[in-house]
């Protein structure tokens, strides 16, 4: 159930629930509180290529209205800065320029990639932030067919990760790639590093209990209006209208990596966007999702990227050497 834009919640009992939340999960609120108590003040936005959704727990709905707009602010400040989609971004310039040339990007986006290739050393390149060609190649929104083999073959297997330099230039970051078949994509972990800027947004604005989700991606701060730590649930890959495994978040953050929300069939096969660095091409694997729990929302979201179809024991060493926090919750 997708909850109205600006919308304060009443309803009659704890028993009667809303899920609020677009895509992977759903959080289980209290619609009601008595007069005078807090209450869940909430707002949906697209940002991302998704939907977030920011719920605060306020006395005062104005107050959360303003404590929202900064976060959401913060959400479209890495969109903008981060995004694979635009020439103008930090990303899009860098992909934009001759190999071996430098280009200068915030320090907002040298963290990120800087986080991108920790996990991608941890992982081995099963992590890699720089196979945005052979993700611009799959285009598993648009595509209907899978692309000719070679085109994809040429792209494999390069440790791509290695040929980015980050480095200083006149006391400005800069970023160059030395591989032409390099081309910088941050979807798997910048997301996670919004929802984080978002919710230290909220902590300057004094805000103690919230919720900040941006599709796979959620941190849930403090409780729940009702005094009780935040209810997930995970929905079904096989049935979104139902889900799969339930728990209980405070000051933590989870993320879902799954291959039924984008993806195409071909042939009796399904392609979906989780790219294997090692084959150029999805991941080959009967598990549909893989959902994950850190301290923070940039971990879980590089961390369910990484492990997504990988087996347990290799995915557990990961997270031990990467983000000891980490857990991996479910797998479906």
């Amino acid at each position: 159930m997708q909850i109205p834009d600006s919308s304060e919640f009443t309803g009659p009992s704890r028993r009667d629930v809303v899920l609020l939340g677009i895509g992977a999960f759903a959080v289980a609120t209290v619609p009601f509180l008595r007069s005078g108590r807090p209450r869940l003040v909430q707002r949906s936005v697209p940002v991302m290529g998704t939907i977030a959704d920011i719920g605060v727990v306020h006395r005062d709905q104005a107050y959360a209205q303003a404590a929202i707009d900064a976060a959401i602010r913060q959400l479209r400040y890495v969109d903008r800065t981060m995004t694979a989609f635009s020439e103008s971004s930090d990303v899009g310039r860098a992909n934009s320029m001759a190999t071996g040339a430098a280009t200068v990007i915030t320090s907002a986006t040298a963290s990120v990639i800087t986080e991108g290739l920790r996990w991608a050393e941890a992982s081995d390149g099963a992590f890699d932030p720089c196979i945005g060609r052979a993700v611009n190649l799959w285009d598993v929104k648009n595509r209907t067919a899978p692309p000719e083999g070679a085109q994809v073959r040429r792209l494999a297997g390069h440790a791509l990760y290695r040929t980015l330099d980050l480095g200083m230039h006149g006391g400005r970051r800069v970023v160059q790639m030395t591989d032409a078949s390099a081309a910088i994509d941050l979807g798997g972990i910048a997301k996670g590093y919004a929802v984080d800027l978002a919710v230290r947004s909220l902590r300057e604005w004094g805000i103690e209990h919230a919720l900040v989700n941006a599709g796979g991606d959620l941190y849930a701060m403090g409780e729940s209006q009702d005094g009780d730590p935040w209810s997930v649930g995970v929905r079904s890959p096989y049935d979104p209208s139902q889900i799969s495994h339930r728990f209980e978040l405070a000051d933590a953050a989870v993320a879902t990596s799954g291959d039924y929300l984008q993806n195409f069939r071909h042939g009796g096969m399904l392609y979906h966007h989780l790219l294997d660095p090692a084959t150029a091409a999805p991941r080959r694997t009967d598990v549909h999702s893989v959902t994950v729990t850190a301290s923070s929302c940039m971990a879980a979201d590089a961390a369910a990227t990484t492990v997504f179809g990988m087996q347990r024991d290799r995915a557990e060493r990961i997270l031990k050497s990467t983000a000891p926090e980490a857990t991996v919750v479910t797998t479906l």
